[in-house]
């Protein structure tokens, strides 16, 4: 028999077998990659105070979503993988609001408390590191952004299960604010408890609105317990993490926040299930190409007076996305109707029609152009804080 160097041809061979790296040499790899996202996050920490800087020195805002937007985007479209899109754009959007708080740290109010869905919004909008004011109710977030005590507020303007908000809209017709941008929010409800099974539940709070969307799951796996309404999701969680027989009907977050355990994850009727927020602020948002108008008129009272105020828009092909009617607040039987279109309020086909809209409505507000908002879903806690589903019985 033949030995392998002979059926080689009388060389020896130079393969040698590699052993796998150990565990600890490829940890160690990991470390040194770390080390240089490290050292490029500081020198672009150290870029964007440059760019303050040189905004500062030409009377520039210092914010400009259009840009953070650009980045986003042109990162996600060259991403490679394995690295998933959803989670490089959470990454950069905290990058980006950590390089922002450098230079100014933005002020957003929003409708609190905390772990509301709208500070989630919030969050998902800014990045953890803008300054949060919680306040009370949706009109003070008007408020605070008309005197100019924050730069921006957040607050709920529809859901697609249960519709549009409607104190919300009157608060538009009141207040001098422009909207900046729009933030879709997948809402995903949890049942959140102290107690560890189902059946020790004797009472649920929530918001009328999540209740409302989780009507068909109460109904079924928690049929005789008393439902109370309260502000808000948040505040119903504060008082389950007091009363021991008590449940919740809030979010992730808030099991989080009031270390609650989760009796029920996504208990809303309809899994798709998106709420839509503003961000409202002063001044107009920069164009960006994938643009959103919004406004608000009234007519005269005459037969095809509202037929013959939209007719412009169609007429030189402009899409209506939405439009809802809200009471005049200073003419009895009157009503004011808001509208959202694609595209941005200085294209030339918006233009050519508010030339001949005006002409038949008794007033218009111009509530501003902003940036298409993108559905996104909430981020999660880190695994290390969630609680395991409890099994129920029965």
């Amino acid at each position: 028999m033949k030995s392998r160097v002979e059926r080689q041809g009388g060389r020896k061979s130079t393969h040698i077998r590699r052993n796998p790296l150990t565990l600890d040499a490829l940890r160690e790899g990991i470390d040194r990659i770390d080390d240089r996202i490290l050292d490029l996050l500081n020198r672009r920490a150290g870029r964007a105070l440059a760019i303050g800087k040189a905004k500062a020195s030409q009377n520039l805002d210092y914010y400009s979503p259009r840009r953070e937007r650009e980045i986003i985007e042109r990162l996600t479209e060259r991403n490679p993988g394995p690295f998933p899109n959803e989670a490089l754009r959470a990454a950069y959007q905290e990058i980006l609001s950590a390089s922002l708080s450098l230079e100014m740290p933005l002020r957003v109010a929003f409708l609190g408390p905390r772990a509301t869905f709208t500070h989630l919004a919030c969050l998902e909008h800014f990045g953890r590191s803008a300054q949060f004011l919680p306040v009370s109710n949706i009109g003070d977030v008007f408020e605070e952004v008309e005197r100019d005590r924050v730069d921006f507020g957040v607050i709920p303007i529809e859901n697609s299960t249960e519709g549009v908000i409607g104190y919300t809209l009157d608060l538009f017709m009141e207040c001098e604010v422009k909207i900046f941008a729009e933030i879709l929010l997948d809402i995903s409800l949890d049942l959140l408890s102290r107690a560890e099974r189902l059946e020790q539940i004797r009472r649920v709070y929530s918001h009328p609105h999540a209740l409302a969307q989780c009507r068909r799951w109460l109904e079924t796996h928690l049929k005789d317990v008393e439902v109370m309404d309260v502000p808000s999701t948040a505040k119903a969680a504060e008082i389950a993490a007091q009363e021991r027989r008590s449940a919740a009907v809030a979010s992730s977050f808030a099991a989080k926040l009031y270390d609650l355990n989760v009796l029920g994850r996504k208990i809303q009727d309809n899994p798709c299930n998106y709420t839509r927020f503003l961000v409202i602020g002063r001044n107009d948002a920069e164009r960006t190409g994938n643009d959103k108008t919004s406004l608000m008129f009234s007519v005269k009272d005459s037969v095809g007076a509202l037929h013959t105020a939209l007719k412009p828009f169609s007429d030189h092909g402009i899409n209506l996305t939405k439009i809802e009617s809200r009471p005049h607040k200073k003419r009895a039987w009157e009503y004011v109707f808001f509208v959202d279109h694609e595209g941005h309020r200085t294209d030339e086909q918006f233009l050519a029609a508010m030339a001949d809209f005006q002409k038949v409505c008794r007033e218009i507000k111009m509530l501003g152009s902003y940036p298409r908002g993108r559905e996104r879903r909430p981020s999660k806690p880190p695994l290390s804080r969630r609680k395991p589903v409890p099994r129920c019985r029965g």
